[in-house]
């Protein structure tokens, strides 16, 4: 990493004056010079030679090139603390943070927000960013430490202050406190990010710093008009998830502060107003240094941690790369569907799957965007090793369709079941108000919409999931009037700058629809700022392009039907309607059968042992069902493997190497064991692909 270039000579010996609790004609006496030739350095209008900076550092206690690069601080008695706002003065008073109210108290929400930021933030724009979610349980002493380093003796008689209310925030507050005393544990989630922007800027000015530390709904983004957040909300969601309200930060700065880039720390606290001890307090509170300057003196601002601060804060970052970490302190899934470590650490990797499948996808002209990864520890030793997100695996379909785009190898209609077809949707984006001219309706801009066949163990489908900006999913919609007997398929629109084009089209487009975004970002709709900036009829542009996608679907699945005769021969086995003339057509099956969970391991042998789960729709006759084991490959087709046993184990029966399965019968479990002698290569060196296929002259 390259050393920081060193702050304005002025700027950092004001900062050290305050430090050392010294004025300008205090230094000026100690050198003997006069007052106007310190004023000159701190204005910036000189500075010192060589021999008076020497004599400045011998006046601070600190060697000479400490002066020369201004890269440090000069040691300070000022102690780390936390500050409590104190209430305002009018009255007035807040039990709790609205903006935290945005949105659900959810690890999925949270997966989304926080790591929406991110993107939003990569810095160098030819590396991915990587965003790593790190689950931490502290008991027993190393629970002790940790609320020694954060100062619990001093925060404690706070919190038991804010829990006398009878507000929402403040019963919450006393659950957490309650489960700390009685469990003596407590969950720590650090959200941190490689290749972004770090907190950048001053500590009260406008920046990076101030609008996530310091202030609320100031978004703040610089991402060129691709942000995914727009409001200032998201940062919320870090705090939201605590159940204490509480958040430290360690920022590495892509643009030095104060001549220095790692380590910037910063505690942040919520709690509702409250009194202790005859004062009143607003509930904000901030641990950190206090503020030498006599502007803001007394108050609580970051400050540029050692290495023995990071770690026991817990905030210890794995590279110099800069990014920001976000310790939210207890941890939590307000939800309730995550309670034990591993359904968290589970649902963290769903959730970066599902949001975020799209931006780890790159092509032959780029990388990805983003790499992510979920670890979970207890006590700092590693629970659950770390679980990189693998779009492939928890989408194959529709990031087979992405794949194909990046990669310039899509076609124009569907003949072969892997094929991805592509469609182009014309959106109008309504003028802006004020700036059109008489009957305009609007600019057009062309949407890309992707279609291919759904995986076998797609369980939704035949949907279209559609983004805009950095890739990341905004909403998703089922098509109307689809032919009868279309194959379940996958499908992804692309707008705005999602599509990889530059052009005032696409920045046009994109400002529309995050225009059009709530604050969760979830849905294409009206909103006060669509209304408010954009000409009648904006609301009815946004309709159409809904029905233009529609038609696309149509117009792909149509063809397909016509030259597919049904698509796929899995599949058109699956949905065909049987009958004859004269006779009306039997029930057609809906849905068929998916893989729901499979349970894998190597063994002595390298034969993959497997336990498989699958989900059946309801069917009057039974299933007969043909499990396949395959070898992933990167190119061409999955060579297959013979199993060497093959079992039933939950409602289903071997006969004849296929399973059955009765007609009612919705979940079944089958176990398999491969045969190593019809492995293409040793089986720990390959991954492994269960299909499960109707077998044939099967019923269904």
């Amino acid at each position: 990493m390259m050393e920081p270039k060193g702050e304005e000579f002025g700027s950092w010996l004001v900062r050290q004056l305050a430090r050392a609790d010294m004025k300008q004609v205090d230094l000026a006496q100690h050198l003997g010079l006069t007052r106007a030739a310190v004023s000159a350095w701190v204005n910036g209008r000189a500075e010192p030679r060589d021999e008076t900076k020497r004599a400045i550092a011998a006046v601070f206690d600190i060697d000479l090139a400490s002066v020369r690069n201004r890269t440090t601080d000069i040691a300070s008695a000022l102690p780390l603390q936390w500050r409590h706002r104190p209430a305002h003065a009018d009255g007035g008073r807040e039990y709790g943070n609205a903006a935290a109210f945005a949105f659900d108290s959810d690890l999925s929400v949270l997966a989304r927000e926080a790591t929406q930021n991110s993107l939003d933030e990569r810095h160098d724009p030819t590396a991915p960013v990587r965003v790593r979610y790190v689950l931490n349980e502290l008991t027993g002493d190393h629970l002790d430490t940790f609320l020694a380093a954060l100062q619990w003796d001093e925060l404690r008689p706070h919190y038991e202050a804010a829990v006398i209310g009878q507000q929402k925030v403040s019963r919450s507050l006393q659950a957490a406190l309650d489960d700390l005393d009685e469990q003596r544990s407590l969950l720590l989630l650090r959200v941190e990010d490689y290749n972004a922007a770090g907190l950048t800027g001053s500590e009260y000015q406008d920046g990076r710093y101030a609008a996530v530390v310091r202030r609320q709904l100031d978004s703040h983004k610089q991402a060129g008009g691709r942000a995914g957040g727009s409001y200032g909300l998201g940062k919320a969601t870090l705090w939201a998830t605590s159940r204490l309200g509480l958040v430290l930060v360690n920022s590495t700065l892509s643009t030095p502060h104060e001549g220095r880039s790692e380590h910037r720390v910063v505690g942040r606290l919520d709690l509702p107003w409250h009194e202790l001890d005859g004062e009143a307090y607003a509930g904000p509170a901030w641990f950190g240094e206090a503020e030498p300057g006599p502007v803001h003196k007394g108050v609580s601002r970051s400050w540029w941690a050692d290495e023995d601060e990071v770690r026991s804060l817990h905030l210890d970052r794995t590279s110099h790369a800069p990014g920001t970490s976000f310790l939210i302190v207890g941890a939590h899934d307000a939800s309730g569907d995550a309670e034990t470590l591993q359904e968290m650490h589970d649902k963290l990797v769903r959730s970066l799957a599902d949001g975020f499948w799209a931006t780890m996808i790159g092509g032959k002209a780029g990388g990805a965007l983003m790499e992510a990864s979920v670890t979970t520890l207890r006590n700092g030793r590693v629970l659950i090793s770390e679980e990189v997100v693998d779009p492939h695996a928890h989408h194959p379909a529709l990031g087979r369709a992405l794949q194909a785009y990046l990669d310039g190898e899509t076609v124009s209609e569907l003949t072969s079941g892997d094929q991805v077809a592509l469609v182009e949707v014309p959106l109008v984006v309504s003028p802006l108000k004020g700036r059109s001219r008489a009957r305009n309706k609007g600019r057009e801009h062309s949407a890309v919409l992707l279609l291919t066949s759904a995986a076998d163990r797609d369980e939704r489908h035949s949907r279209v999931v559609c983004m805009r900006g950095n890739r990341m999913t905004i909403t998703e919609q089922r098509p109307r009037e689809l032919p009868l007997g279309t194959a379940p398929f996958q499908a992804v629109l692309l707008a705005g700058f999602a599509t990889g084009r530059e052009g005032e089209d696409a920045e046009l487009a994109e400002a529309f629809l995050r225009a059009s975004e709530p604050p969760e970002h979830d849905r294409w709709d009206r909103t006060e700022e669509l209304t408010s900036l954009y000409e009648r009829g904006a609301l009815t542009r946004l309709k159409e392009f809904r029905t233009e996608i529609d038609k696309a679907v149509r117009g792909l699945v149509g063809r397909r039907e016509a030259t597919r005769a049904g698509g796929p021969a899995a599949l058109r086995e699956l949905l065909k309607l049987e009958g004859g003339p004269g006779i009306a057509p039997a029930r057609r099956t809906q849905g068929f059968p998916v893989v729901r969970s499979i349970q894998a391991r190597v063994d002595g042998r390298g034969a993959w042992n497997v336990t498989v789960g699958l989900k059946l729709p309801d069917a009057e006759d039974p299933w007969v069902l043909n499990p396949v084991a395959k070898f992933d490959v990167r190119s061409g087709g999955r060579p297959a493997v013979g199993w060497a046993e093959l079992t039933a184990s939950d409602d289903c029966r071997v006969e004849n190497g296929n399973l059955v399965i009765d007609p009612g019968v919705r979940a079944a479990v089958f176990t398999g064991v491969t045969d190593p002698a019809t492995h293409p290569v040793q089986g720990g060196l390959a991954r492994l692909v269960v299909d499960v296929q109707k077998a044939r002259g099967g019923a269904a």
